[in-house]
């Protein structure tokens, strides 16, 4: 629709005065600053995000012995833990957590697992229902004060133990006790869990990968004391700081990788291996350690006698290992500014020839990517483990799925799903291994945070790498979801419905709207990395992430983390309409031309069309008689009358009232809605009569006053034929069919298929792609 503005003299007064602001509020305060949502800052951890002067966490350092029974697939492990009170409170007991409680037969996972019977069912579906069979819960044998101190008195609660202590813990004070355990390993594949063993039935074999092995202290911190939620098994570990040596016993042809750095490598490697191992480190591609021929050669005998690896890790919060005589090893060096670092594979010939061209490819790219976005990675090792569990992440050291199909070819999706599974998993050590945030809490400040930068990283790895999420297109399908199917980010994670979508995709995707659309990536970028460094092995809260975001860009963003992360409304702008004004000139010549063109366009309508052959004379046609002045006055016709009193005009503007009046411009009033909800930043896309474009970013805080609607008035030199919002899948909007105006038709795509399918096979298989192709890293062709 096209208007015209009649200019008065004060022109910045019409346009710019408070007559036209929008004063009408909606009746809530999207805007608001986040209040009791957080909490009161403390000496301990500031109102910026960073940590007080007064911050303080416990430390525990480990000295582990464990056996591996390859028969009986059991462990039975000593540990000596020294737990260091650096507090200001006393302590009389201890909390430890022992993960493995979930496999307890009288376990409150199997207590409280809900499911539902249908028509039919596979005995594997009955079986994890009924959970029988099968305990693999720890046997505690003993605690005591070390050495031949006296026995501790203890008390387990599902996944939780107390540990009493015979006088409190005073600050600054520590305490070394002693723990005798032992339990049996999971069946990984049948069992499920984030460790446990997969056996081969083709050469007889067992791999294990295993981990929350050994009972773990939990956090005691200024936020919730002691953190003794139960483990219920969708929210992760909390786990403090410490230094580890642990010695695993395992059948002599095993291959054991594991968190930390090999310390006896004489004792347990060949001459051979360990000069491939030294040649790696300064290597730029993968250099084998163990070869397939060799693992191949392993998996054919059974020895009967053991070895020994000893692991030590510094400051980090927990250790896992895996061990094989299946296992390949390759290796290969790179430097993390100036520090060098070794990133490894141990994999069976199953998984090659895609883990060995790709997996420790793939922890280096990791590596580089996330230092450059967080801090410098400062372990001496980064360990990618192929095995049954599909991803699972400890310190330096991580278990990963996908492997080729027998015949080595896979599919594309088993090729990147490796890739981003590597990334995803690796980079973990950055979220949560070293900025060391509470899983059991907050499940996305680990995986909401790492699934964001994996993406990033994805990115950097092949142009259009097919990431799954992080864009915000992505995550529309799970906005769009009735409320009932959705929390909050901020819930816990136990209580999460769709954790994949609410802890990983949603923060991620917010992450990315935030540096593209919200911040820009030189405030966000820079923002982000400040809050890894100042909360690098330490203990953050989701508090300290929000303040430490907003304190080092200097962007209010209480209305994002109110949206995003404690709503769980959506993104759905419309724009309901636009009116076109042009300026007045007050010039008769101009506008009478435009009027009588406007008039010549004008449609004529139906019963003017039809009169035309059913009138073919009016009356005044035949009786010329009736006619006078106004059958020949033309009122657009300009007159000297007309070019006087527009002298007039301009005689009383000023030079720079004359210049507006003349520019022709374009005023045009754009309403629009939130149909959402979501307050969000208005990207609008204008498309001009000649085809050109220009984009628009307007704040979100153009909703701080009504957020509901709005109008905005968009000036412009040429005309507009359209408008569009978010045309670059910005925003996460749900429904882009009412994003345009005019409004725009989307097509939709619907496939026919016939009722009878070939069975599905990769496009290896089908193009008859040899599987023998040459093995970097991993294959038969050697130690090099």
């Amino acid at each position: 629709m096209r208007f015209r503005i009649l200019l008065a003299t004060a022109l910045g007064a019409l346009l710019a005065g408070p007559a036209l602001a929008q004063q009408t509020h909606s009746g809530t305060d999207k805007f608001a600053q986040l209040g009791t949502e957080l909490p009161t800052p403390t000496t301990f951890r500031t109102a910026s995000g960073a940590p007080g002067k007064d911050y303080w966490q416990q430390r525990a350092d480990y000295n582990i012995r464990v056996t591996l029974n390859d028969e009986t697939q059991s462990i039975t492990g000593t540990e000596d833990i020294t737990y260091t009170n650096l507090s200001p409170d006393k302590l009389s007991y201890l909390w430890l957590q022992l993960d493995a409680n979930i496999y307890a037969p009288n376990s409150m996972t199997a207590a409280t697992q809900t499911a539902s019977l249908q028509d039919k069912m596979s005995f594997g579906a009955l079986e994890y229902i009924q959970r029988t069979g099968f305990d693999g819960s720890f046997k505690i044998d003993d605690i005591r004060m070390k050495g031949a101190g006296s026995q501790l008195p203890y008390t387990i609660n599902y996944t939780m133990m107390r540990v009493d202590l015979p006088r409190p813990l005073a600050p600054k004070q520590a305490v070394t006790f002693t723990v005798k355990w032992h339990y049996t390993v999971n069946d990984q594949p049948k069992v499920g869990g984030r460790s446990g063993y997969e056996f081969f039935p083709e050469d007889k074999n067992y791999l294990y990968e295993i981990a929350q092995f050994y009972p773990r202290m939990a956090v005691y911190d200024d936020v919730n004391g002691w953190q003794h939620k139960q483990f219920l098994g969708q929210g992760e570990f909390t786990l403090p700081f410490g230094d580890y040596r642990v010695s695993i016993t395992a059948p002599a042809d095993h291959v054991v990788g594991a968190t930390g750095t090999l310390q006896n490598a004489e004792q347990v490697l060949s001459a051979t291996q360990r000069q491939r191992l030294a040649q790696a480190k300064n290597a730029a591609k993968p250099v084998v350690i163990v070869t397939q021929d060799e693992a191949t050669k392993a998996e054919q005998g059974r020895a009967k006698n053991t070895k020994t690896w000893v692991y030590a890790a510094k400051n980090v919060r927990d250790f896992a290992w895996a061990s094989s005589r299946k296992f390949i090893w390759d290796a290969m060096g790179l430097t993390i500014e100036g520090k060098p670092v070794l990133a490894m594979s141990y994999y069976p010939k199953e998984a090659n020839p895609l883990w060995g061209q790709y997996s420790t490819q793939s922890v280096a790219h990791t590596l580089r990517s996330y230092s450059k976005r967080t801090i410098p990675y400062q372990y001496p090792v980064a360990i990618s483990v192929h095995g049954s569990i599909g991803g699972m992440e400890y310190p330096m050291l991580c278990f990963n799925g996908y492997r080729p199909e027998k015949d080595g070819t896979y599919s594309a999706a088993t090729k990147y799903g490796l890739i981003s599974v590597v990334i995803h998993e690796v980079g973990h050590n950055f979220f949560p291994m070293i900025v060391n945030s509470d899983e059991r809490q907050w499940t996305w400040m680990d995986e909401g945070l790492n699934t964001f930068c994996q993406y990033l990283a994805e990115q950097e790895w092949e142009r259009g790498y097919p990431s799954r999420r992080g864009e915000p297109a992505q995550i529309v399908p799970y906005m769009s979801m009735a409320a009932n199917l959705q929390n909050p980010i901020m819930t816990n994670s136990e209580s999460v419905l769709q954790l994949g979508n609410n802890a990983y995709g949603k923060p991620a995707t917010a992450l990315n709207i935030l540096r593209e659309t919200v911040m820009g990536r030189e405030l966000f970028d820079y923002a982000f990395k400040t809050y890894a460094q100042r909360w690098a092995y330490k203990h953050p809260t989701p508090a300290d992430f929000f303040r430490t975001m907003e304190d080092a860009s200097g962007v209010d963003l209480d209305w994002f983390w109110r949206g995003w992360f404690y709503g769980t409304e959506h993104t759905d702008l419309s724009i309901e309409n636009v009116q076109w004004y042009k300026v007045d000139s007050k010039n008769p010549e101009i506008e009478n031309a435009r009027r009588r063109e406007e008039l010549n366009a004008a449609p004529q309508t139906l019963s003017q069309q039809r009169n035309l052959q059913a009138i073919p004379k009016t009356l005044v046609d035949e009786r010329p008689e009736l006619k006078d002045f106004y059958n020949g006055y033309d009122a657009l016709a300009v007159s000297d009358t007309d070019k006087a009193r527009y002298q007039q005009y301009l005689a009383k503007l000023t030079p720079k009232e004359q210049e507006t009046l003349n520019k022709g411009l374009n005023f045009y009033q754009v309403s629009l809605k939130n149909l959402g909800g979501l307050v969000m930043p208005v990207v609008v896309q204008m498309t001009f009569n000649d085809g050109t474009q220009e984009v628009v970013n307007i704040p979100a805080e153009i909703w701080r006053k009504n957020n509901a609607e709005v109008t905005k008035v968009f000036v412009t030199e040429k005309p507009v034929a359209s408008f569009t919002l978010d045309p670059y899948l910005q925003t996460a909007d749900t429904d882009l069919s009412n994003n345009g105006f005019p409004r725009k038709l989307a097509p939709s795509r619907f496939e026919l298929f016939q009722q009878q399918q070939q069975p599905a096979t990769n496009p290896m298989q089908q193009r008859n792609v040899s599987s023998q192709q040459p093995q970097q890293g991993g294959g038969s062709t050697g130690g090099r």
